[in-house]
């Protein structure tokens, strides 16, 4: 069930996307510092990493389960990545809006397709990276993946990157403070 949101409420619903490695998360965790804003906490089938707590990185759920809740329409989004489930939980996505807050939202290219047609005044932000080899570097460097893992998430960032004339806003993460200060000023022209 698709459902259009374009309510005129007092808060925003903010899509960080990028490929993978590109540094959404270190930028993302710069926004929260902002008074009134919120991340969503996305499920996931996904194994739950060392040092990640549930309901603060994911709310790890079995396959089951997480498809259990896309048949109650419990998501606002949700797809298969690399193997796995991700979606994002609609309830405390609308009732931040309603209350005023900004909403960030870090979801891959199809996600934010996703949200962007359910949610269109939603603000959609494509993070780049500075190049295809820094974002190799960043991968490489969180020793997460294997070697099969690495290579799949670069091809897929070639083509999520190719996408990045979908989002309202583009910016390159050259530099972590002026990248944060340039989304701080697209939300600035933002405000109703």
């Amino acid at each position: 069930m698709t459902r259009k949101h374009s309510k005129n409420s007092k808060g925003k619903l903010v899509i960080i996307s990028g490929p993978s490695g590109a540094g959404k998360s270190s930028v993302v965790k710069e926004l929260l510092k902002k008074p009134d804003t919120v991340l969503s906490v996305s499920a996931t089938t996904r194994p739950q990493r060392e040092g990640e707590s549930d309901s603060v990185h994911y709310h790890f759920i079995s396959h089951e389960e997480f498809e259990r809740l896309v048949e109650k329409d419990w998501f606002a989004e949700h797809f298969e990545v690399y193997s796995n489930y991700y979606g994002t939980p609609r309830r405390p996505l609308e009732e931040a809006i309603a209350g005023g807050m900004t909403y960030l939202l870090d979801v891959d290219v199809q996600g934010a397709q996703r949200m962007k047609e359910e949610y269109p005044d939603a603000i959609s932000i494509f993070i780049l990276p500075f190049d295809i080899e820094t974002l190799e570097e960043r991968l490489r460097g969180r020793q997460t993946d294997d070697e099969s893992v690495i290579k799949e998430r670069l091809d897929s960032a070639k083509m999520e990157i190719e996408r990045h004339g979908e989002f309202d806003h583009r910016v390159v993460n050259d530099d972590l403070e002026r990248v944060v200060k340039e989304i701080e000023l697209i939300l600035e022209d933002h405000r109703g």
